[in-house]
C-alpha cells in the first residue's frame, strides 16, 4: 500500500505533497528526525490529506497530478475548509 499525502504548515502557509510506503515514519522524519531538506525549514507540519494506493505507480501518478496547477489548487480547497484560516496552530475544524 502507497500513500499520497499533503503537509501542511499553518505557521508558514506552506504545502509538501509527497508518496510513501509508511505514512507514520515518513510523518516523523519530515517533522523531528530529517537534518536537511525542503520540509524541514517549515515545521511543524500536520498530514492535511491523504489518499491510498495500491501501487506505486498508482501513487506516483496521483502525486504528480496533486502538484500540478490544477492539484494544488484543489489542495489549498481542502487546506482552506479543513483549517481555520486564523490559527496559527492548524487544528482541523
Amino acid at each position: 500500500m502507497f500513500t499520497v499525502y499533503v503537509l501542511y504548515s499553518a505557521s508558514f502557509d506552506q504545502i509538501y505533497i509527497g508518496y510513501t510506503a509508511d505514512i507514520n515514519n515518513r510523518f516523523l522524519s519530515h517533522n523531528e528526525l530529517a537534518t536537511k531538506g525542503h520540509t524541514i525549514k517549515y515545521r511543524p507540519w500536520v498530514i492535511a490529506y491523504i489518499e491510498e494506493f495500491q501501487t506505486k505507480t498508482e501513487a506516483i501518478i496521483r502525486e504528480k497530478q496533486l502538484k500540478s496547477a490544477q492539484g494544488r489548487q484543489f489542495v489549498r480547497q481542502i487546506i482552506k475548509a479543513k483549517f481555520k484560516a486564523t490559527d496559527t496552530h492548524a487544528q482541523p475544524h
